[in-house]
């Protein structure tokens, strides 16, 4: 039962140089195309690794080249196998 439990996950990427070329534009249009650029690099991998349907991200990180989303365990672990993928941790929330 708990393997299909979902928790809030944070997924950070490998080093992207593309990533670091747009980060280096400080203007607002550099911003967005940042934005963009991640928002679609972080759904591509979600659909290729993981079933449509079984996930929810709920934001991609800009600052730096990460985003949450919640999803099981097994899902974590297909996730940390990912070339991509630098490391994928649970949400610690504090009591």
């Amino acid at each position: 039962m708990g393997e299909k439990q979902k928790h809030l996950h944070f997924v950070f990427m490998n080093y992207d140089p593309e990533y670091e070329r747009l980060q280096s534009d400080r203007s607002k249009r550099g911003a967005r195309e940042v934005e963009m650029y991640l928002s679609k690099k972080h759904n591509d991998l979600l659909a290729k690794k993981l079933e449509a349907g079984t996930y929810n991200k709920t934001l991609s990180l800009f600052i730096v080249d990460a985003f949450a989303v919640q999803i099981t365990e097994a899902q974590a672990n297909v996730l940390r196998s990912a070339k991509e993928v630098r490391v994928v941790e649970k949400n610690q929330e504090l009591a």
